[in-house]
């Protein structure tokens, strides 16, 4: 995958147009990304919803749960992303009114969900999801914890190598997520999305930001399933498909090693799980 006057070039891309642009960036523009949600029930759907007029919204990518890429706009004409809006630059500098400063990044994710009391969690266009498809965690906006979708790892990893490429072609120097820009109006990408761990990765000098390993942490010997069915996956991700049937409430299984909220564990069979639905094991 390249950018090549200023559009993604790759068979994975699938370019679109949306209506709701407002010119060129300024010279020196854009050096900034700002990473979004999409609230939506896919990425096409979304895709498809900033490239209608009456909107009055859009972005330049939308990357999809299975790292498919959406292109709605080329890098050097501002889209509508980012609404109102504020930050303050690592230089001092105050800003306002960010689409005009940044490269706009959807990711299809579903946003806040709610708890129904019955391990699924209905979200805001009622659809449900069950317990390995959702993150409980804390929003940097907030005090206490509530639950996510989760992100997939393959979606992740696109969007690191992205943002990767288009620091490359641009003078990035500041990676916002939509909630810092406009805290109280704003919950994306949410607590989910490792935002901190692409920021780090991009902006620290001589660094390649490649999708960076979890911390190094020391897994127990044992743990012991705490969910009533936990599902038990090929790979760190709710993508992946099952590797055997669910493991049940008290299933004992040795913890391998842990990647981005998930724990590779051995049981009868090798396969990763929510590291949420695992204790530790005395």
């Amino acid at each position: 995958m390249i950018i090549k006057d200023h559009f993604l070039d790759g068979e994975e891309i699938k370019q679109m147009q949306t209506p709701n642009t407002s010119g060129e960036f300024a010279a020196g523009m854009p050096d900034t990304i700002v990473i979004h949600f999409t609230a939506g029930s896919s990425a096409e759907s979304s895709a498809k919803h900033l490239c209608r007029e009456r909107t009055k919204a859009s972005a330049h990518l939308v990357i999809g749960r299975d790292a498919n890429i959406f292109q709605l706009a080329p890098f050097n004409i501002i889209t509508w992303h980012a609404g109102r809006s504020s930050w303050e630059t690592a230089t001092g500098e105050e800003r306002t009114g960010l689409n005009k400063f940044s490269i706009g990044i959807e990711l299809d994710n579903a946003g806040e969900l709610n708890d129904n009391g019955n391990g699924k969690y209905l979200s805001w266009f009622n659809r449900f999801y069950s317990e390995d498809e959702v993150f409980l965690g804390t929003h940097r906006n907030r005090n206490i914890p509530s639950h996510w979708h989760a992100y997939s790892s393959e979606q992740i990893e696109t969007t690191f190598e992205l943002c990767h490429l288009l620091c490359e072609h641009y003078p990035i120097t500041e990676i916002v997520g939509h909630e810092e820009i406009a805290p109280g109006r704003k919950t994306d990408p949410g607590p989910a999305f490792p935002l901190e761990r692409l920021r780090t990765g991009l902006l620290s000098e001589g660094r390649r930001p490649d999708l960076p390993a979890e911390p190094v942490v020391e897994l127990a010997e044992r743990a012991v399933v705490s969910a009533s069915q936990l599902n038990i996956r090929n790979g760190p991700g709710a993508q992946f498909e099952p590797a055997a049937d669910p493991l049940i409430r008290g299933t004992v299984v040795k913890p391998v090693r842990q990647q981005d909220g998930w724990t590779e564990v051995e049981y009868t069979v090798k396969g990763w799980v929510s590291s949420k639905y695992i204790e530790d094991k005395v």
